[in-house]
């Protein structure tokens, strides 16, 4: 009526929480992103003004098999989804369930995750993505939880905090029931900060810390080019390193919403400039970050933690050698040492260790053997005993194994750790068909590690040391468009000893050669690597590796050391990665 005043409510002002539907949603895979993986089970609950509306739970029978550690992990076997509708049957029940035509609200921690596989599903059936509205209980959560309060933003971390009435297990309807209890925690803790309808929640969600809000003026005047950026707290100390194709517009997005991880709000509450260097190609780049991170051990890049507290698989040089994890590899290999690594972690290095010791009856105790064994000596271990070890330590006129036939088991350990990864291979296989066979899954995934820690570091190793060992290696590309990088004829690249001494794009159209005689007259000198600590080399090189495998690079000019700089062992590690993963369904899967 005219000459009436009326006080808003919050439903004018959108959408009341109490009002809308959410769909909590979670889904359990056979690993790995949706280009390669699939859904094994969908368990949802639908809710509205905190009231359980439904339930849909079906387990989903994927077109390969599901791997032996997924198994372990969820306890969703091959055997319990064999007599399951497939995704396509699946989809459109569940669709209908969720109601995201209707307007419901759909709800998952870690959305993105779960939100990608639906996408991909609704590909695969020609069926259009209904676009739902999508809240993640993740960025609530990173949000709404302070540090004091968890130490994470797990799922189990944030059950246990808020007491769900059900425990996640990694099982579809259960981690959905749990994460129905964890979202109304959040929204009874965003109440308190003035939000009360959808709309207002999605704002919410979307507002950056005001701690990175008010450091925008640090992105100003930084280049629209790609390169590297650092950013620095007042003394100078380099606290982050990152690469961009344009290193403004990166910076720029630490300031805003887009920016979602805990550490990267104290990281810039911390910075008080932003260092940029402009880089003519990304692998330049690449390599810059690298150098960089490990110069400065920046406190919030989680690769400079420890940078140099890598392990490697050490081939003893005792008079009855051994395998041994250690930190450091030492300029004794003229007198039969072997490495092999670094790994990332000792436990790694410890299960490659294991993959070896089930193919080559190498002894594993650790005490120093004499070259002649006493004849008082003590007696053979258990391993001697069940076969595992010839026990060199009781000596020939014991029983034990002799010299000659001893040095024949480290040959073959140290032409494993170079080049013949078929015992290892050979051993585990055989060991993987008869636990699958006989459905202890467990194990078999435990026996998979510890030969997928062996091959995966010996595949990398074998491959590299061609490339390391080259005192000059020139290749060049053709220059592709890639957005936000400078364009030209070629792409060129000097490598010496593994390592980037130069690189330039030569003008279209132009002769490439004066520019090639140009780069390797100014490139970076190199100096042979010793022993000392090539874990710190080992990244750069495996970048560099990968750029020069891939198939548009011509190499130009090699300078050969003592042996051929670019070959890879026709049996090792590499060849039987490529059969295990061949294998990888059958070894997973009962015969």
């Amino acid at each position: 009526m005219p000459g009436q005043s009326f006080q808003t409510s919050f439903e004018d002002l959108g959408q009341p929480l109490s009002d809308v539907t959410f769909v909590v949603l979670d889904l359990e895979t056979t690993g790995g992103p949706p280009s390669g993986a699939e859904i094994t089970e969908i368990g949802a609950v639908k809710v509205r003004g905190g009231e359980v509306l439904g339930e849909f739970q079906t387990l989903v029978r994927p077109a390969s098999a599901i791997p032996a550690f997924v198994q372990v992990l969820t306890g969703i076997t091959n055997r319990m989804v064999a007599g399951s509708p497939t995704s396509a049957q699946v989809l459109p029940s569940f669709l209908e369930f969720a109601g995201f035509d209707r307007g419901a609200v759909l709800v998952a921690h870690n959305a993105p995750y779960d939100v990608s596989f639906l996408k991909a599903a609704c590909a695969l059936t020609d069926r259009p993505w209904p676009k739902p509205r999508i809240v993640d209980t993740v960025v609530l959560a990173r949000q709404l939880v302070d540090k004091d309060e968890a130490p994470n933003r797990k799922l189990g971390t944030l059950a246990r905090l808020f007491g769900t009435t059900t425990t996640p297990d990694h099982r579809a309807l259960h981690d959905a029931r749990a994460t129905v209890d964890v979202l109304h925690a959040l929204l009874s803790r965003v109440g308190n900060r003035g939000v009360h309808s959808l709309e207002d929640l999605t704002a919410f969600a979307a507002t950056a810390h005001p701690s990175r809000r008010e450091k925008k003026h640090l992105a100003v005047g930084l280049p629209s080019a790609p390169g590297v950026y650092q950013f620095r707290d007042a003394t100078g100390r380099v606290l982050y390193v990152g690469t961009s194709v344009d290193v403004h517009r990166r910076v720029r997005s630490y300031f805003t919403a887009s920016e979602t991880r805990p550490r990267m709000t104290e990281m810039v509450r911390a910075a008080a400039t932003v260092v940029p260097i402009v880089c003519e190609t990304p692998l330049e780049a690449r390599v810059r970050e690298i150098r960089l991170i490990a110069e400065h051990a920046p406190p919030y890049n989680r690769r400079s933690k420890n940078p140099e507290k890598v392990s490697w698989v050490k081939l003893t040089t005792e008079a009855w050698p051994r395998l041994s994890v250690v930190r450091q590899v030492r300029d004794d290999t003229a007198d039969g040492a072997a490495y092999l690594g670094p790994f990332r972690s000792a436990q790694t290095a410890e299960l490659a260790v294991a993959a070896l010791h089930d193919a080559h009856p190498l002894r594993q105790c650790t005490r120093k053997i004499p070259r002649k064994p006493k004849a008082d000596g003590p007696g053979a271990c258990v391993l001697a005993e069940i076969g595992r070890c010839g026990a060199p330590c009781l000596g020939a006129e014991r029983g034990g194994q002799d010299a000659h036939s001893y040095a024949e088991v480290v040959a073959d350990v140290r032409d494993a750790l170079l080049e013949d990864a078929r015992p290892a291979f050979a051993t585990a296989s055989k060991r993987l068909r008869q636990l699958a066979e006989q459905q202890r899954y467990e194990e078999a995934a435990s026996t998979r590690d510890r030969l997928e820690a062996f091959l995966g570091t010996a595949d990398r190793a074998q491959r590299r040391r061609p490339i390391a060992a080259a005192p000059e290696l020139v290749a060049a590309r053709r220059c592709t468009p890639t957005p936000g990088w400078p364009t030209g004829g070629w792409e060129v690249v000097l490598i010496r000893y593994g390592r980037l001494a130069g690189t330039c794009l030569t003008p279209r159209g132009a002769d490439p050669m004066p520019h090639i005689a140009a780069l390797r007259a100014t490139g970076e000198v190199v100096p042979e690597p010793g022993p000392g600590r090539p874990g710190l080399l080992v990244e750069e090189t495996d970048v560099l590796l990968g750029w020069l495998e891939q198939p548009e690079v011509r190499l130009v000019s090699v300078e050969e050391p003592d042996v051929s700089p670019w070959t890879c062992p026709v049996r090792g590690a590499g060849w039987a990665r490529h059969h295990l993963q061949e294998g990888t369904a059958a070894v997973a899967s009962p015969a």
